[in-house]
This record gives C-alpha cells, sequence and structure tokens, in this order.
C-alpha cells in the first residue's frame, strides 16, 4: 500500500463520501487510490471555480466536508472564489492539493508555487506530510478541523513522492470537535432584553436558519414580539409551508438601515451585526442603529440551535408555533415575463423538498418573496458576494441529495463565470433544472453605477455592463454540453416548461427572456 491508498482509505473510513475532482499529473497516485475506494463517489469539474463551488454545495445540504482534488497552487487558485464563499458560508470543505514531489521542488518547475501562502487567504487550516506515512494523518487532520463547528474550509498538500512512495502506518480517525455552547449568562442576558417591552429583533444567521432553528426562534417571537430578521445572503435557510418565517434584510445598505431604524434591541444569533456590502458616497455603512442595544448569544462558534432552544425555554415560550407560512397559489398574469410572474411560476410548481441555489441577482428577490408559501425547500444564497457560484452550488447539493429536485436560479452573467457546470450535471445525470434568468446585461452593475454618483455613464461604461453584444445563445450553450434546453418568452411558456421539469428527472436548461 501506498501514501495515497492509505489517505483514500482512511477518509472514507472517516465518512468522506464525495470527491470533486480536477487532477493533473502530480495527482495521478491520488486518482488510482480513488479508484480502489468505492465509497467515495468520484466527480469531475472542468474548471476549479465548479470542484471548490459543488464541495460547498454539498457541504451546505450535509453538513460533512466533501473532498476537492486541485492540481498543485495554480490549479487552488482558481478554485479561491468559490472557496471565499464557502468560507463566508461557514461550510465544511476539504481541500486535497497535489504538489510536486519535495526533491522535485528545489529545480523550481514552472508550475511551482507558495501553495500554503494561497490557502492562508481562505483556508482555516493547511497541514502539509513530511513523509508517506504521514500523509493520512495530515488527511485526516485537516478532515477534523473542517468539522470545527459550524464548519471550515480546510486544506492539506499531498507531494506527489509522499502518495507513490510506499508504507505501513496506521492512524485512527480522530473524534468530531463539538460545538460550543452559550453561557448561562448570555442566555439569561438575552431574555431580559427580548422582555424589556421595546421594540426587539433576532438577527439569524447559519444553522439558526434550520427548520429546528426557526421553530425555537419562532417560540422566542411568539413569547416576546420579537421580529425575526435574517442576513441577507445566509448560507442555507428552511422555508415554505410550515415553516417559520423571517424577513429578510435588503441587500443595498441605506435601506437595511431604515429595515432596522426603528428597534431598540437586536439579539444576534448565528451571525454578526450587518455592514453595507460597499461603501458608498454618503451612504451608511454600519447598518444598525446607534442607539440600539446589541447582545450577541456567542460567536460563530457557539452551537445556535442550541442557544435558541435554552432561550426559548428561559422565557416560558410554549413548545408550539403558529406563525408558521401557509400554503398558497398564485394566480399567473399572462404575457410578458417579469421577476414577479417568474416567482410565482416557481412557488406553484416548485416540490415539497426541493433545494434552490440562488444567484438570479436583480431577477431572483421576486422569486425569493413569492415563494415564502410556496411547498418545503431549502434555499441556498451567495454568502461570500463571489459570483459564479449559483451552478456548482446547484451541482454539488445535487450530488448530497439524489432524492430530492435542485432548481438553480441564474443570472445570465453569473452563469458564464462556471457555465462548466453543466457539462458536470450531465455527465453525473444530476436532476438540477436551471433557470437561466437572461436580461442581456449585468443589471446590478448599472444599479450600482448611478449609487456610486455616474450620473451620465458614456459609450465605453455602458459597453462593459452589456452582454448583447454578441448575445449569448445558452440554449445552444447547453445542448452543446449535452443538456436539454429550451426558451421562453411568455409567462404561459414558462409555465408549461417549469410543470415538465418538476415532474420529469435529470438535467435541462430553461432560458428565460426577462
Amino acid at each position: 500500500m501506498n501514501g495515497a491508498d492509505l489517505l483514500i482509505q482512511k477518509l472514507a473510513d472517516a465518512g468522506v463520501t464525495a470527491c470533486f475532482a480536477n487532477p493533473g499529473t502530480s495527482e495521478m497516485q491520488l486518482v488510482a487510490a480513488l479508484d480502489k475506494e468505492p465509497r467515495i463517489r468520484a466527480v469531475l469539474g472542468l474548471f476549479e471555480g465548479v470542484v471548490t463551488g459543488a464541495a460547498d454545495g454539498f457541504g451546505r445540504m450535509t453538513d460533512t466536508p466533501a473532498l476537492t482534488l486541485l492540481h498543485l497552487g495554480p490549479g487552488y487558485a482558481n478554485g479561491i472564489a468559490n472557496l471565499h464563499n464557502a468560507s463566508r458560508a461557514r461550510v465544511p470543505v476539504l481541500n486535497m492539493i497535489g504538489d510536486h514531489a519535495t526533491h522535485h521542488l528545489e529545480l523550481d518547475a514552472p508550475l511551482t508555487s507558495d501553495i500554503k501562502g494561497l490557502t492562508a487567504a481562505v483556508c482555516s487550516w493547511t497541514g502539509t506530510s513530511t513523509s508517506a506515512d504521514d500523509l493520512a494523518e495530515v488527511g485526516l487532520q485537516a478532515w477534523q478541523e473542517s468539522l470545527a463547528y459550524p464548519g471550515q474550509v480546510t486544506a492539506f498538500v499531498a507531494p506527489a513522492n509522499h502518495a507513490w512512495d510506499p508504507t505501513r502506518a496506521d492512524v485512527q480517525v480522530p473524534e468530531i470537535p463539538s460545538p460550543n455552547k452559550c453561557s448561562d449568562k448570555q442566555i439569561s442576558e438575552a431574555a431580559e432584553a427580548l422582555m424589556s417591552g421595546r421594540a426587539t429583533a433576532l438577527f439569524m444567521g447559519g444553522h439558526a436558519l434550520r427548520e429546528e432553528g426557526l421553530h425555537h426562534a419562532g417560540r422566542v417571537a411568539e413569547a416576546t414580539g420579537a421580529r425575526l430578521i435574517s442576513e441577507t445572503f445566509f448560507t442555507r435557510q428552511s422555508r415554505g409551508a410550515g415553516r417559520v418565517e423571517t424577513e429578510r434584510l435588503p441587500y443595498f445598505g441605506e435601506m437595511a438601515a431604515e429595515h432596522l431604524q426603528n428597534l431598540d434591541t437586536l439579539v444576534f444569533v448565528g451571525t454578526k451585526p450587518p455592514v453595507s456590502f460597499f461603501a458608498y458616497p454618503e451612504k451608511p455603512g454600519w447598518l444598525s442603529p446607534d442607539t440600539a442595544n446589541l447582545i450577541r448569544l456567542g460567536d460563530a462558534s457557539v452551537d445556535t440551535i442550541d442557544a435558541l432552544k435554552r432561550l426559548a425555554d428561559a422565557l416560558g415560550a410554549s413548545p408550539q408555533v403558529s406563525n408558521v407560512a401557509q400554503h398558497m397559489t398564485h394566480e399567473l398574469a399572462q404575457g410578458p415575463i417579469t421577476a414577479v410572474e417568474l416567482g410565482k411560476v416557481i412557488a406553484n410548481r416548485l416540490p415539497e423538498g426541493a433545494i434552490v441555489s440562488d444567484e438570479g441577482a436583480t431577477n431572483g428577490l421576486g422569486a425569493f418573496l413569492m415563494t415564502n408559501n410556496a411547498a418545503p425547500h431549502d434555499w441556498l444564497t451567495l454568502t461570500g458576494g463571489a459570483i459564479g457560484q449559483g451552478l456548482p452550488l446547484a451541482l454539488g447539493a445535487a450530488v448530497a441529495c439524489p432524492e430530492r429536485k435542485v432548481l438553480a436560479l441564474e443570472a445570465d452573467g453569473s452563469a458564464m463565470y462556471t457555465v462548466q457546470s453543466l457539462w458536470t450535471m450531465v455527465r453525473e445525470n444530476l436532476d438540477v433544472t436551471v433557470l437561466i434568468l437572461n436580461n442581456g446585461s449585468y443589471a446590478i452593475l448599472n444599479i450600482e453605477l448611478a449609487r456610486v454618483g455616474v450620473e451620465h455613464p458614456g459609450p465605453t461604461a455602458l459597453s462593459l455592463l452589456d452582454l448583447t453584444n454578441p448575445a449569448i445563445q445558452w440554449t445552444d450553450i447547453a445542448r452543446g454540453m449535452g443538456m436539454t434546453s429550451q426558451r421562453v418568452e411568455t409567462v404561459a411558456e414558462l409555465d408549461t416548461a417549469m410543470a415538465h421539469a418538476m415532474s420529469e428527472q435529470g438535467p435541462r436548461l430553461i432560458e428565460v427572456m426577462l
């Protein structure tokens, strides 16, 4: 047995079941080891941003790390944007990065790079093996570190000779660390503040937005009258009929500040006080009211569901909640598709248990608002703001949950960043429906141009935000990757296409003209 064989075997023993890979020459022993391990599903991505984004989607739905296989420093660097998103989402991702054989590094071959310097940007922990005998141990330590609650992006470097050299070593799978708990004092302080009779709110993120967390938050709200507000871009939220409803903080800073302005007390659970995504002339950056009492139930490492349950119990809240969303069907208008009508169609057609990966940008908000009363589902968002996440996130979620329908709401501009995801969806026969929301531009940037004070943009500025010269033929791109595709221009066409997509299995793309 060589170092690679032992490593992959031990990662499978630890419970790793998926590896999203884009390997090169230095990783061939690792590829061969994966071939011998049936417990790990190996999935090829044609770009490292697809690989890392898919691992993020897998981690969001399972709370366990998928393995990535990346080719040296430059390969890892290609995937950093989506690892940034995963890091901001606090999702477990385990990156396995091949490197040159240790004796080859001194030759300074063209692909030699400072891998640890690169991983330091977004990885909470990075290790490098010293021999074939400790390669598996380093890999397992990275696995263990990735599971520090609620999850971390970690990496380990596997030099090629440590993968091919023989080993007789053995190593035990380490224990998963337990999450931290809020102190009784923190619970008491939060309960007292929420019972003050003033305008209060729970501001929630992370696991607080899972179904159980929302249930306990609903108990708190019914006992105190507190508003329930979620992060703008959350990791994963349970939504739809039967789930406790929340308000989603608006994206634009001044709107978010206005949304919070009348609050006297904010209790933060699973997140931190919100700030504006960007700085703007004469617009707020810090969004919480300056006079508000801000109470934080621990940091990101604190078990948020435990904190909410203990908080609700401390308030004497009823174990049951009534403030849940009710299922409803929307009446559709006829004619051209708008963001609101798009949302109505999705809400009406979304099956129970669906997973929505939302990178819809300017046209995604209507879908989000209208689906509050849809069938129960999970909603995933662009946590770190680095676009190109939506398609691979859907891919990873589909690998994690093959029994659930996955819907990717994807803006046309963002989709081009990781368009290779379509090929992998077809190759793996994943049950993903991609809605390309085509408005022919980086529409969000047209809005931002005005918000930073550019009142009369000229032709050069406008051309940098335009996607119609030439127009991208999305149905052709999808067919070129083996995916069934169609274009819809009216609400009736969209409704029919969605009805077929939600009732049939397999990957498909619907280009929605807006």
